[in-house]
């Protein structure tokens, strides 16, 4: 049987294991210490923009942690967009506050701004001002910054930028993961980087970042016997998961660049079938492209290419099921368009990781040869 061909994988440089090595050396094996710190700055000095990062076990707990943080409580609501995986919004429901799904457009796939006004119009005449926005950064493709964030501005609402998959994505030469009031990386195993679990806190306010960390090592006070004066969460990145992630961030432009490559030989070799689109770049955009998407003509067609490709031992992937078609969310207000459906519908997740090898990428190809029979 042929090895499996997964749909992004993890991929190491080979100097993860000297910064895993120093922690058992040191013994620093605890949820602090010299990797901790060295991750948090290298990714500060990655993102520029006066950054201040805080290192936490998931992109879900730097969601958590930033909707404390905007003082989100029970029965609050928050704007959320639904094209997205439920980590975007679980956070939400911790709180006992209460998720808004917000429809895309049709250019990046992302949070639509005409919506995201027209429901925050809506919600305030309703007599609930929406207390923060997630907006997110859909596989890796900047959101339209510019509109989300002047509608932000005029109603007062926080955002919080949801770039879990979007780390060395730009929007104006600006890396993501600096627009919002607050912003959030994950470092899973699928991610463009990994640490195996964990993720980030991204914001310009130094205390800020102080008030995460503090919640995050179990709001403890600094007193000699074990003082609590916050509920806090075992939410802090492990020293040893944070020495992976300086190994990776050495490689972070070279995965970004793979990650492109790839979609670009998809994009050359199967933009002339009938049947199958590929989603451009905005003017000003610039996605890291963590996973390579395709639009096909019908529902049928995404099915049959996804069992396709499982027979051959390839994973793939229909797009992201909408928020607002979950039944853990189905009784929440939800302002639609039907585009989110549509790409559910018809989109198909392709193999992207940076370690894909030609030969992998034949064989894909090879698939795609074989269901639409042309040489």
């Amino acid at each position: 049987m042929e090895t499996k061909i997964w749909l992004s994988s993890p991929h190491m440089s080979g100097n993860e294991l000297q910064y895993v090595n120093e922690a058992f050396a040191t013994n620093w094996i605890a949820p602090l210490g010299p990797n901790v710190n060295a991750f948090e700055k290298s990714i500060e000095h990655y993102l520029g923009e006066s950054s201040h990062v805080a290192a936490v076990s998931s992109g879900t707990a730097a969601i958590h942690l930033a909707l404390i943080l905007l003082g989100v409580t029970n029965n609050d609501e928050v704007i959320c967009q639904s094209k997205t995986f439920s980590a975007s919004a679980n956070p939400i429901m911790y709180l006992g506050a209460k998720p808004i799904f917000i429809d895309s457009e049709k250019d990046t796939w992302n949070l639509c701004p005409i919506l995201l006004e027209e429901a925050i119009i809506d919600r305030i005449a309703k007599g609930k001002k929406p207390k923060a926005i997630i907006a997110v950064h859909l596989y890796g493709m900047p959101y339209k910054v510019t509109e989300i964030h002047e509608i932000s501005k005029r109603y007062n609402i926080p955002v919080i930028e949801d770039s879990a998959e979007a780390l060395g994505s730009t929007y104006n030469t600006i890396k993501c993961g600096t627009f919002g009031d607050f912003a959030i990386l994950s470092f899973n195993g699928n991610k463009i980087i990994t640490t195996s679990g964990g993720g980030a806190l991204i914001t310009k306010n130094e205390t800020l970042k102080d008030k995460a960390v503090f919640l995050a090592t179990q709001a403890r006070d600094k007193a000699v016997e074990y003082l609590h004066s916050h509920v806090g969460y075992n939410y802090r990145m492990s020293n040893v998961l944070a020495g992976i992630g300086r190994g990776q961030m050495e490689v972070i432009d070279q995965r970004v660049n793979q990650r492109r490559k790839n979609f670009e030989f998809y994009k050359t070799e199967l933009q002339h079938i009938e049947g199958i689109t590929f989603t451009g770049e905005p003017e000003g955009n610039f996605s890291n492209r963590w996973l390579s998407t395709i639009l096909t003509e019908s529902s049928k067609m995404r099915d049959d290419l996804h069992k396709t490709f499982e027979k051959q031992h390839i994973e793939t992937r229909p797009l992201w099921k909408p928020m607002h078609q979950q039944p853990v969310f189905a009784d929440y207000p939800k302002y639609v368009n039907g585009v989110s459906d549509d790409l559910f519908n018809r989109g198909l997740c392709l193999p992207s990781g940076s370690n894909l090898t030609e030969a992998d990428l034949e064989r894909i190809l090879n698939c795609f040869k074989s269901y639409f029979a042309y040489a």
